[in-house]
């Protein structure tokens, strides 16, 4: 039987049960979010305290994963959740953590329920205006498609709490960027069979959804090995407003300086050409491994059994920046916004960083060479 709680709505996609999610056996479908204070931070009043979290769906390895991360006066705790999913699509809920959607596109609440690991959480996001839809990701290397999928993304506000080891802080006010992203990339285990002939593995990514008292401003870019963009956009979306009614920046570009001995930013500058400019001011950076991604251990997809939940807790001041798996960071940034009439916008946002390989405009020429 592959009948599952999804095949009584009506989301079919195929002729085939909710369950079958076409045959490629890296199809994926995923939540994320991110939480931050709209100012700060002033240290000891909780607005230096960042949150993230994701829940991850691969029907193809009948496995689902989720992570809830909190980061505070250089401490990140996070906790992992695996379980096997058993075709059952429509429950999101790995262990301690839970997602519910509210109200579909604008309202979803997340819980963390994790006593034992010393952590809780009860969080609402609600949307600032309505998703933009991503351009379609699709990339390959040689004839193997590494990615193909979509991704919704949307600024918003948060109302809850969270709960580490006994000290409960309001989340309420906070503000911050989720999406929804599925199709193609790589999850599990690792294919034992490498390309023929080898490529020098490259992966250029930056991602930059920013806050705004008034609206939010979204900036992404995919390059390649001589900067060129395979997939780029940057947009302006006042509260209440849907992308259709602005349609993006003719012009983006972005600008990086790169910290000494990392591929870690200490700056950047998105020009837009007539529409203004932007300055990134990062502050302090989330390590995604916290989430899964590239984790030695808790990488997408990867078979824990029917269920494990685990906490892990590191200083980031102690990690080493030259390891691959840390290369990929969110930094909280003071953002400033100079539009094309010149008038002038601050706020926060991330600015998410993975740079694998050569990357021409910014000096890089092998797989892992740090900037001078």
């Amino acid at each position: 039987m592959a009948l599952t709680w999804g095949d009584d709505y009506p989301i079919h996609q195929t002729p085939e049960p909710v369950a079958y999610a076409g045959t490629d056996r890296n199809f994926y479908d995923r939540y994320f979010f991110n939480g931050y204070a709209p100012r700060g931070p002033n240290w000891g009043d909780g607005s230096d305290l960042f949150f993230a979290a994701a829940f991850g769906v691969y029907p193809h390895l009948n496995i689902a994963d989720a992570a809830f991360c909190v980061m505070r006066d250089g401490k990140q705790v996070n906790l992992h959740a695996s379980r096997w999913l058993k075709m059952e699509r429509m429950d999101l809920t790995v262990g301690p953590i839970a997602i519910a959607v509210v109200e579909p596109l604008q309202r979803l609440k997340l819980t963390v329920t994790a006593p034992e690991q010393g952590i809780a959480a009860e969080i609402v996001f609600e949307g600032r205006s309505f998703p933009i839809e991503e351009p379609r990701f699709v990339r390959r290397n040689g004839p193997r498609t590494l990615l193909d999928y979509t991704r919704l993304t949307q600024n918003g506000r948060y109302s809850g709490w969270i709960e580490v080891d006994g000290v409960r802080t309001s989340v309420d006010g906070f503000v911050g960027t989720r999406d929804r992203s599925w199709g193609v990339r790589p999850v599990g285990a690792r294919d034992p069979q490498e390309l023929a002939p080898p490529a020098l593995p490259q992966f250029f990514w930056l991602w930059a959804p920013c806050n705004f008292d008034d609206g939010s401003l979204f900036f992404h870019t995919n390059d390649d090995e001589l900067g060129r963009a395979w997939n780029r956009r940057a947009l302006w979306l006042a509260d209440g407003g849907r992308e259709d009614d602005f349609g993006g920046f003719a012009e983006a570009s972005c600008a990086i300086q790169w910290k000494s001995g990392t591929r870690h930013a200490v700056g950047a500058t998105l020009d837009l050409g007539a529409d203004g400019s932007v300055t990134i001011a990062p502050r302090t950076e989330f390590f995604m491994l916290g989430l899964g991604y590239s984790h030695p251990v808790w990488g997408h997809g990867l078979n824990h059994g029917e269920l494990k939940v685990e906490r892990e807790d590191f200083v980031t001041a102690d990690l080493d920046r030259k390891m691959p798996h840390l290369l990929h960071v969110q930094a909280i940034s003071d953002v400033t916004y100079v539009d094309g009439a010149g008038r002038m916008r601050k706020g926060r946002g991330v600015f998410e960083q993975l740079a694998i390989g050569p990357h021409a405009p910014s000096g890089f020429a092998s797989i892992l060479d740090m900037a001078p």
